[in-house]
């Protein structure tokens, strides 16, 4: 471990900081035990920066496909026919009276405005309205659409129509109706807006005429019949009063009224005399002297009871002094005896009085009766006639009135309907327009414009979010659950060969180009350096020993990893085995230069000590190669038995075994290999691998329990993601980060 750090630190000397370099990039290791801060933590959502830099990244094809849409907007705008618009404005006053006499001519205060205008501006799109313009005019038919949608040929001429380029509108919160044409001709477009507005107000007028017109023919056709029947009713009334023999009923009746109520009080006097005299009579017959007392001789009687009483007391006074035959006695028995005679007369005489004073009461009572009767019958005659005779002086009245009433309504009528009313009426007449309003060149070029950006922007973000290929660590590191440990730059003037080298060349010259490199080749080292590091310090307990380098798809550049990472691994002193276990297509030996006649398809094979078929590499005495050998796929089937008892030897031997396997996809053996090695390091080709293809394969790898340390990018270029900054390597590299010469 204290020769790891003082690698580190020999390497901050000399200006590469491999660890510093990682945590530049998303997903790599941190050291903070070096003084290195860690990460900052993930976030859910993408950042508003990422979506900047893809604008800038696509920048000049947005720039060149909005400068093209507004260039082609305003091509089109000058080569397109100018249109002019023409408006006509009609005042609508609600509160002019529509007659001059009548009901008509008063003032209202309408609240139905909105729907009052909705159905002008209805009214000024009729067929009726339209077509007297079209004729007079003689629109073109490109300009006239028939509103049934079905009519052709012969039939077309008699179809409704309508102006497509006519507009009616109607500012808000106003009585005014504006009436917009547009043509290529100022002149035209003038002449129908203000042929439309008198149209429609010669066409108001024509509706309210032939109302007016048709109404008083009707009234006059119920004037006969209303006529005739005020004629009937006169007539009976007249006959009625002819059979009463009076004027007016109503006045006799008044009098039967007066006389009916006098009789009933009369009569009602007449019972209760009638019962206080039967009262008397009663008394009477009952023989007592209180009741003739009662009566209307009751003071005479009194009186002479008085005296009899008198005379009772001097005949008792007499009795008793003197006897029967004395004289005085005698005078008293005989004034006492006709006292009484007189008392009895009168009593008599007091009863025929009461008698006769209650049969009188009695027939008075009977006569008031039969009066009460008769009037009340003579009443209730003369009201029922007085109902008929009211009834048809009545209807006589009201059809003479209604008589009346039509005739001046017909007069008013005849009177209005010639008036032509003011309160519809042309404004403001339209005018030939000077500046067309079709095409707008400058809004067509701002709409291309907003337009062409938009679905630049849009093109460039969805462009970005469609890409399903591995081209971000942060991707890899959310979406796959992968460490990305190592972006490997691309170099276009690196392909088909060696970075700094020619094709087939030696070792000595690679090891050359990894110690000295040049201006292209700075930055794609500095990257294996750092994927170098990456690996072997991502664990300092427990350093890999055994790694196996592959990918999920061919042609992603693992060979030329696996070569770089020996290479530069080896370039530590310490001793370094790289194994080429691609027995189908093996390339290993062509990278650095050595044979392969034999290799490891002999020690499968043959059963060939594989120390015996170990390469020294020229220039690099810690690097050795076992090449593949002859290619063989039944070879490839066996490398598992072989290559683990290898592994365990070449352990003891090296301080790192790498092997270069197939592809995972499509091929056996590196699921073998990858149990057997301490690490596996998967190359993906950024922007072209894709992501579900290496998805599947860190699935296998996990499900195999392999030691998956990180994904290597390669072949990274700064457009492929906002996180990226070789650019900067490269340009700066000779400046400040070449070693010393010497």
């Amino acid at each position: 471990m204290i020769k790891d750090i003082q690698l580190i630190r020999d390497s901050s000397q000399r200006g590469i900081y491999p660890a510093q370099s990682a945590m530049q990039q998303p997903g790599m290791v941190a050291f903070p035990q070096f003084g290195f801060s860690q990460p900052p933590p993930e976030e859910n959502a993408v950042p508003l920066s990422h979506y900047l830099w893809v604008l800038g990244r696509h920048k000049w094809k947005i720039i060149a496909l909005v400068t093209l849409s507004v260039a082609a907007a305003v091509v089109v705008s000058s080569r397109l026919t100018p249109i002019y618009e023409s408006t006509a404005t009609i005042d609508i006053d609600r509160q002019m009276p529509s007659g001059v006499i009548g009901q008509d001519a008063n003032r209202t205060t309408l609240n139905d405005s909105d729907q009052f205008l909705a159905t002008q501006i209805k009214l000024i799109q009729s067929d009726s309205v339209l077509r007297p313009v079209v004729q007079k005019f003689k629109i073109p038919q490109s300009d006239i659409e028939n509103l049934d949608g079905k009519s052709s040929g012969s039939r077309a001429q008699d179809a409704p129509v309508a102006l497509k380029k006519l507009k009616v509108t109607r500012p808000p919160n106003t009585y005014l109706l504006l009436i917009s044409y547009r043509s290529p001709s100022p002149a035209l477009a003038a002449a129908v807006a203000n042929g439309v507005a008198e149209s429609y107000i010669e066409h108001t007028y024509n509706i309210r005429f032939r109302s007016s017109a048709g109404l008083t023919t009707f009234m006059e056709k119920q004037l006969e019949d209303l006529k005739a029947k005020m004629e009937t009713s006169s007539t009976a009334l007249a006959k009625f009063e002819r059979e009463l023999n009076l004027i007016n009923p109503e006045e006799k009746t008044s009098i039967l009224s007066a006389r009916l109520l006098q009789l009933n009080t009369e009569h009602t006097n007449a019972q209760a005399d009638r019962v206080k005299k039967q009262a008397a009579f009663d008394s009477i017959q009952a023989g007592t002297l209180e009741a003739a007392q009662a009566s209307a001789q009751g003071e005479q009687i009194r009186r002479l009871g008085e005296r009899m009483d008198e005379a009772k007391e001097k005949f008792a006074s007499i009795k008793t002094q003197y006897g029967a035959n004395h004289p005085e006695y005698k005078k008293s028995f005989s004034q006492l005896t006709e006292l009484e005679r007189q008392l009895q007369g009168l009593k008599k005489n007091i009863g025929q009085r009461v008698e006769v004073e209650f049969a009188e009461a009695r027939n008075r009572e009977s006569m008031l009766s039969r009066a009460v009767t008769d009037t009340k019958a003579e009443f209730d005659k003369l009201n029922i006639r007085g109902y008929e005779y009211k009834t048809l002086k009545q209807e006589a009245e009201t059809d003479k009135k209604l008589y009346e009433e039509l005739v001046r309504k017909i007069k008013e009528a005849g009177i209005n309907a010639s008036f032509q009313n003011s309160s519809i009426r042309l404004a403001d007449s339209a005018r030939p327009a000077y500046q067309a309003v079709f095409p707008d060149t400058k809004m067509n070029a701002m709409l291309a414009l907003l337009l062409s950006l938009f679905l630049a922007v849009g093109a460039a973000i969805m462009s970005d979010v469609l890409d399903h290929t591995v081209r971000d660590p942060e991707q890899i590191q959310k979406g796959l659950g992968t460490e990305v440990i190592g972006s490997l730059p691309s170099v276009k003037s690196w392909r088909g060969r060696l970075p700094g080298v020619a094709q087939n060349a030696s070792s000595g010259a690679l090891v050359k180009a990894h110690q000295e490199g040049d201006s292209k080749s700075a930055a794609f080292e500095e990257a294996i350096r750092t994927l170098r590091d990456s690996i072997l310090l991502s664990d300092l307990d427990n350093r890999p020993r055994t790694l196996l380098i592959t990918s999920a798809t061919p042609r992603e550049g693992k060979t030329t990893t696996c070569v770089h990472l020996a290479v530069a691994h080896s370039l530590q002193n310490r001793k370094t085995l790289i194994v080429d276990c691609d027995l189908r297509r093996p390339s290993v030996h062509g990278r650095l230069g050595v044979p392969n006649d034999k290799g490891l398809a002999n020690v499968i094979s043959d059963a060939v000590d594989w120390h015996t078929l170990v390469s020294k590499t020229p220039g690099a005495p810690y690097l050795d190669v076992l090449p593949a050998g002859p290619a063989s796929r039944r070879t490839a089937d066996r490398i598992g038995g072989v290559l683990e008892q290898m592994l365990k030897e070449a352990m003891t031997e090296y301080d790192l075994v790498i092997l270069d396997a197939p592809p995972l996809l499509g091929f056996a053996e590196p699921l073998q290999m990858a149990t057997l090695v301490d690490g596996v390091v998967v190359v993906t080709l950024a922007g072209q691998t894709n992501r579900n293809a290496v998805a599947s394969v860190l699935s296998s790898l996990k499900r195999l329990k392999a030691n998956v340390i990180g994904v290597a990018l390669n072949e990274v270029r700064e457009e492929m993601s906002d996180r990226y900054y070789y650019g900067y390597h490269g340009k700066y590299y000779n400046k400040y980060y070449q070693p010393a010469k010497g």
